[in-house]
């Protein structure tokens, strides 16, 4: 009874100095300039964009966010809804390495939240020791072990011990508090720093993705155009065998077919390369080629995206959530830091059994007990703790600063994507019809030269003009689905 009512005092002594009203004049007292570094201004944040009086505190659960307009909010599968590719993505979460390395980096903050969670705990102990020793005979001691042996008690020079013992610091300031606290926002920075990844490694596989469907097309109307000029190549052969033509046109026909050729080698190893980039983001590699419907390109429609309002994307971006709470997390370590300047009460206790004979060990005589407190304010080294909190201030003005910087580029990043959309859409469609003059102009140029009445250089051009523009259009509609999914990541889309 008599343990259990010195730790009870022990635990309430330090509730006590914690909690009471003289502990809050206490830290006013210690917020006087003495006790605090000179020059020491916490750096506020600017909202740099417009926000729709939209306030900093994040939500909870990002489960608990209301549906939006924004196209954001839609989930990766519904939003890209094309089979083999959302195959693809599922993969990559299984598998991709950088993935799974980052998810480890998230078991280490957990880990780092619970260490710094018992650091602010009572560290109590139990443990059991022994001691043998040999004194001087001519000495005090020495003078008590002859009375020892007079006596004939056994085991002189022995000592046994066995109890439980407590050391505890008294978190007055916050000191340790801050700490796990800081480290808990460093974990939730984790867990959206995840977010953002995953958000990144969805939208570049479907890049990637797109660009190699569209490189299938561009290797279709290689393969078409040579079909064309093979046969404008044959002809020319044909009309100067009828003395209608000459072997310099010949040659420029077959040089034009060769060129073509040479082109359709280059986009079968620019394939070759697109595949396996997807299959190293898969983080699996098989034998095998990626599954695509490539003949839909051309057809998918990029209907104008709803981006929503500036304070979606705040709520939405996990790369801004990460870096609110990179903020949190440094201004928590800066008070941790700026408390290690006041004094630290430190409370020590043990009891326990203690005797020079194994049998007396759990005599009641052999009780044992100790408590001790420690109220310690550093002096000496002030000079380099004031330095560690400068350093400290520091960190958290450029945690700001790279929110301020996150927040903006991801604003500009959308007004960018929604314009490059919107002008590649015109862009297509002028495109378009420039493809459809062409087509009909390598007819008309392929009919008059066949009758001699256009020149073989006609031909040749409307032909490279023709295989261009359909290149080109097909770049167009390439980077108009692609600045879509960018548009989307920059939404922070993606890893819902």
């Amino acid at each position: 009874m008599k343990l259990i009512k010195i730790v009870s005092l022990i635990m309430v002594l330090g509730l006590l100095i914690v909690n009471t009203p003289s502990s809050a004049m206490a830290k006013s007292w210690f917020k006087k300039p003495w006790f605090q570094p000179p020059h020491l201004v916490e750096k506020e944040v600017k909202l740099n964009i417009p926000t729709n009086n939209y306030t900093l505190s994040p939500p909870q659960d990002y489960q608990k966010l209301q549906e939006s307009d924004s196209v954001a909010y839609i989930n990766w599968p519904d939003f890209f809804a094309d089979p083999y590719l959302n195959a693809l993505i599922e993969t990559a979460l299984q598998n991709n390495q950088a993935l799974n390395i980052f998810l480890q980096d998230i078991k280490i903050a957990k880990s780092e939240v619970l260490e710094k969670q018992g650091e602010y705990l009572p560290k109590v102990g139990l443990g059991m020791g022994g001691q043998a020793y040999k004194t001087p005979r001519y000495t005090r001691l020495g003078a008590v072990d002859r009375l020892i042996e007079s006596n004939e008690i056994r085991d002189k020079n022995l000592d046994l011990n066995l109890g439980a013992s407590m050391n505890w610091e008294v978190d007055i300031w916050r000191k340790l508090r801050n700490a796990k606290d800081a480290a808990t926002m460093r974990l939730r920075a984790q867990y959206e720093g995840k977010k953002f990844l995953v958000s990144r490694l969805v939208t570049e596989i479907a890049r990637n993705y797109y660009e190699l469907m569209a490189l299938d097309n561009s290797l279709k109307i290689i393969d078409e155009n040579i079909i064309i000029q093979n046969k404008a190549f044959q002809k020319t052969q044909l009309l100067k065998d009828y003395a209608r033509s000459n072997q310099l046109a010949v040659n420029r026909f077959q040089a034009q077919l060769l060129k073509t050729k040479s082109h359709r080698f280059e986009i079968s190893q620019q394939i070759i390369e697109k595949e396996n980039r997807l299959k190293f983001l898969t983080g699996i590699y098989e034998d095998k080629k990626i599954a695509r419907n490539s003949t839909k390109l051309m057809s998918m429609q990029v209907n104008e995206l709803q981006i929503g309002v500036p304070a979606q994307l705040l709520e939405n971006r996990p790369d801004i959530r990460e870096a609110e709470y990179a903020i949190k997390a440094a201004k928590l370590d800066l008070k941790s830091f700026k408390a290690s300047l006041y004094p630290s009460l430190s409370i020590k206790a043990g009891v326990g059994f203690a005797a020079f004979d194994p049998t007396l060990i759990f005599n009641p005589k052999s009780l044992a007990y100790n408590f001790m407190g420690d109220l310690m304010t550093p002096l000496i080294n002030r000079k380099a703790l004031i330095a560690r909190i400068q350093i400290a201030d520091a960190y958290q003005t450029q945690k700001v600063l790279d929110y301020e910087q996150t927040l903006l580029q991801a604003y500009t990043e959308v007004l960018n994507q929604v314009s490059k959309i919107k002008n590649l859409q015109q862009s297509f469609e002028t495109k378009q019809k420039e493809v459809l003059l062409l087509n009909a102009a390598v007819e008309m140029a392929n009919s008059l030269f066949q009758y001699a009445k256009a020149d073989y250089v006609e031909v040749l051009l409307a032909q490279e003009e023709k295989l261009s523009a359909q290149q080109e259009l097909l770049e167009i509609k390439m980077n108009l689905i692609g600045s879509r999914v960018d548009l989307y990541r920059a939404l922070g889309g993606g890893w819902r």
